[in-house]
């Protein structure tokens, strides 16, 4: 096993604004980091930079402590699993396990033990002899996986491997990846758009945007001290409600049309030079509460119900309070309907403040 180091990496196609920029980021040995952010922020590039499939600009890449820059792929010791499989459709199960191995000269008794152990490992021994259009997209998927397991790798690159698969099977999956990690304890950097995946996944996870990695630290870590607006905005499901304030009062109260909550102790400090100065309140919806038990001060806020999605157990609530919503949960049995007034709780020490021009965490 390896660790990699990502050190100052950038990536720039001809004269075009660079696609990654000064990227610095330690896998550690045995770990399973996510790389996660929205749709064209370079989480793939840099992936496929790691994997050798893109050239680098500037920086080095490091693995096991090889600086791998002009290393070929087929030299640094990885294996890779795609979104498509890709997977050859005129050679069955077993073929496709062994292609690999083959190309590598590896002696046959060893490739069948290789293959059968990986096969039995991700349950697809009753179907080495199909090709890869007589299964499922979840079987196709373990063969991907076999076919990566059998190379016996120091890192594991996975690109959004789980993208193609229907809502249920990705679950299923995503605990079966990260079961299969723990297992072989193979250093793992695993791509995907989908922060759930993200959260639930990694030991760590990599937030990206716009080629800038904005954050890295493990999931509670970036999801109750998030670094940003647009880490704490990107991290949380459903997303952290945002307020436009002003601080007051020597830096113990903030404000906005009508709306008015008291800082949290711990930042009270920090706020204490900013009066009259906007700022970013970000309030998560499991930190308003309708009812029931509260944790430390709480400000009252009266909103109307303006839409209510159900979601079985329970429902979410849009309030509105003049121009401001905020997005909460309640008992799906105590369903408010639309329009109606409701007296809800803010958990003031769970509050999140950023500086409105930055965009930065105002520390608390």
């Amino acid at each position: 096993m390896a660790s990699v180091n990502i050190k100052d990496v950038a990536k720039r196609y001809g004269n075009n604004p660079p696609v990654i920029t000064g990227a610095n980021l330690e896998i550690r040995e045995h770990e399973f980091m996510v790389l996660v952010g929205p749709s064209g922020c370079g989480k793939s590039t840099l992936l496929r930079m790691v994997a050798g499939l893109e050239d680098i600009t500037a920086g080095t890449i490091s693995i096991g402590g090889r600086v791998v820059n002009d290393v070929p792929p087929k030299d640094r010791d990885i294996a890779m699993v795609f979104q498509s499989y890709a997977l050859y459709p005129h050679m069955s199960v077993r073929e496709n396990l062994e292609f690999g191995l083959k190309l590598r000269k590896v002696p046959r008794p060893e490739i069948d033990k290789l293959v059968d152990e990986a096969a039995r490992m991700l349950e697809i021994e009753a179907y080495l002899g199909r090709r890869p259009k007589e299964l499922s997209g979840g079987q196709r998927q373990r063969v991907a996986l076999g076919r990566a397991i059998v190379r016996k790798p120091a890192v594991f690159l996975f690109d959004e491997p789980l993208s193609n698969l229907d809502a249920k099977l990705r679950v299923q999956m995503r605990s079966e990846i990260k079961k299969l990690q723990q297992r072989l304890r193979v250093t793992t950097i695993y791509v995907t758009h989908d922060q759930v995946e993200a959260m639930t996944m990694g030991h760590r996870i990599a937030i990206m945007n716009a080629g800038i990695l904005q954050q890295v630290g493990t999931p509670l870590e970036v999801y109750e001290r998030p670094e940003n607006v647009f880490v704490a905005n990107f991290i949380g499901t459903p997303p952290m409600n945002f307020l436009r304030c002003t601080v007051g009062d020597g830096g113990a109260r903030l404000t906005s049309n009508g709306l008015a909550l008291p800082a949290p102790e711990a930042a009270r400090a920090a706020l204490a030079g900013r009066d009259g100065q906007p700022i970013i309140v970000g309030v998560r919806p499991e930190n308003v509460v309708a009812e029931g038990s509260t944790r430390g001060a709480t400000a009252p806020v009266e909103l109307t119900a303006d839409l209510v999605e159900t979601l079985g157990h329970e429902v979410l609530v849009h309030g509105r309070k003049d121009d401001h919503v905020m997005v909460f949960k309640m008992d799906a049995h105590q369903t408010p309907g639309t329009g109606d007034s409701l007296k809800v709780l803010v958990e003031v020490d769970k509050l999140h403040l950023f500086d409105a021009t930055s965009e930065k965490r105002i520390t608390n």
